[in-house]
């Protein structure tokens, strides 16, 4: 069985069709721009792409190269795209993700950089207000990182023999992305990216694995595991949909301030995390803010979306 080991690192080549502007001599590398809605459930028209990126360029700007766009507070933030509209009295508002990580400051003030991944959502809400990280930029953030500035990856295996290690670690090669091997639940700072595969019961000794249970509010995820290590479905108001059947799998995301981006690899049995680790696919994973791996295929969260 193949064990952890680094792997060499790659820059993404995409040969897509687009068009930079602003002033300042272009930077090579495509970026995509996904709209969304209901946390990613629908995707709205087709993905729009930037071949070359202009000193000037930002996530605004080029949202407003693709769609019809409404804007408010000065320009900085999005009040409707194709007509539409954020609708405070119903809690649904855009929010805007670049590289899986939402944004926290006005999108005309957050610069494009090469190859990033820019999903526009439309979603409710009620439950937070806050989702930190998202799956659905998968193999970013991991190949590029944020703001242009790539961050290392650290897998940390509950069992590093087990197949779910094995699977996450070549998951990760098939993408070019270096790995390095960790102890589960050390300390790294807020300058790395870590991928945890372990299930449930060992996951949740983590502090950033714990504030799962405490729901979306906190981690931003619509899933939940209780202290029997029962995995809960949610709706997008963050209320039990469904219990998930034993073998189930989670892969999700979050960060606790000060904290390194987390990524979830886990279940509520052995089989659970096996499953969780085969979702690594951006074919799977492509505009999902959290996925759940049944036994009978894979189920993007919240469940409904609404």
């Amino acid at each position: 069985m193949r064990r952890m080991r680094p792997v060499v690192a790659a820059a993404l080549a995409l040969a897509l069709a687009g068009c930079g502007f602003g002033p300042g001599e272009p930077e090579k590398g495509a970026a995509e721009l996904h709209v969304t809605r209901d946390f990613g459930q629908r995707q709205l028209g087709q993905v729009g792409t930037r071949a070359e990126i202009r000193p000037a360029d930002t996530v605004m700007r080029f949202l407003q190269a693709e769609r019809r766009v409404t804007t408010r507070y000065g320009g900085n933030f999005v009040q409707s795209i194709d007509g539409l509209a954020g609708n405070k009295q119903a809690a649904h508002d855009w929010f805007v993700y670049v590289n899986g990580r939402e944004s926290s400051a006005g999108a005309a003030d957050v610069k494009l950089a090469t190859s990033d991944v820019v999903q526009w959502d439309y979603h409710r809400w009620s439950a937070t207000m806050h989702i930190p990280i998202i799956v659905g930029a998968f193999p970013e953030p991991f190949v590029h990182g944020f703001e242009g500035r790539r961050l290392p990856t650290r897998v940390e295996c509950a069992d590093p023999a087990g197949q779910a290690c094995d699977d996450t670690l070549e998951a990760l090669e098939r993408q070019s992305i270096a790995a390095a091997a960790g102890p589960l639940g050390a300390s790294v700072g807020e300058n790395s990216i870590r991928v945890i595969v372990a299930p449930w019961g060992e996951a949740r000794e983590i502090i950033t694995g714990r504030v799962i249970e405490k729901g979306p509010r906190v981690s931003g995820v619509y899933a939940r595991f209780g202290s029997d290590g029962g995995l809960d479905l949610l709706d997008g108001a963050g209320r039990v949909a469904r219990e998930a059947a034993p073998g189930t799998g989670l892969v999700a995301a979050t960060q606790l301030p000060g904290e390194s981006v987390a990524w979830l690899v886990t279940g509520n049995d052995d089989a659970g995390v096996e499953r969780a680790a085969q979702a690594l696919d951006p074919a799977k994973l492509r505009n999902a803010f959290a996925v759940a791996v049944t036994p009978t295929g894979v189920v993007r969260l919240p469940l409904g979306g609404l």
